[in-house]
């Protein structure tokens, strides 16, 4: 049973406010180590928005706390949920591929891009590397200004520290293995 985009970002959003208060970060502060708007942080941790995991990884950095925790459900969720998606905007879900894998550099999802859709909201940048391999579908990957288009089979290995951003140009839903390396 897929979780609900509300439940999913009111449980994030709860964990970015914990761990902000918890380290005495201020939304100023919050907002200048990530560069996005104090209203789109307090959004997040109301769950009036869902980030995407380019997102997330910014604020955890920020934070100076892994990103595996504000991703990670509890075990017997994860256990209900193997195979479901975890939605995070609403045309883009992904699942983890590496459960457990909190505290390290290395994480696997499959990313599911609706048709003719892209991210709503922000663009995205996080340190590190970044691995996408079209599984099924065809998609824009918008690189700084550089436009990559991919179709089945294809793949892009770029600096994720970039503005990137994902769009399905096809008409049929489009599948990815994307593998993030954070340091």
């Amino acid at each position: 049973m897929p979780i609900k985009k509300k439940d999913a970002s009111v449980s994030i959003g709860q964990k970015i406010k914990k761990a902000r208060t918890s380290n005495k970060i201020t939304f100023d502060l919050l907002a200048n180590e990530t560069g996005f708007t104090i209203d789109y942080i307090k959004d997040i941790e109301k769950g009036k928005v869902t980030p995407p995991v380019g997102t997330l990884l910014q604020i955890a950095r920020a934070l100076k706390i892994d990103s595996g925790a504000l991703l990670k459900e509890d075990e017997s969720k994860m256990k209900r949920r193997i195979k479901a998606y975890t939605k995070r905007t609403d045309h883009y879900a992904y699942t983890t591929l590496t459960p457990g894998a909190e505290n390290k550099h290395l994480k696997a999802f499959l990313v599911t891009i609706d048709p003719l859709a892209d991210h709503q909201g922000v663009g995205y940048h996080h340190e590190g590397e970044e691995f996408t391999y079209v599984l099924s579908g065809q998609i824009e990957i918008i690189v700084g200004d550089h436009v990559n288009k991919l179709k089945t089979g294809d793949s892009l290995h770029f600096n994720s520290g970039i503005q990137h951003n994902l769009k399905n140009t096809g008409k049929d839903e489009a599948k990815l293995l994307v593998v993030i390396y954070g340091p």
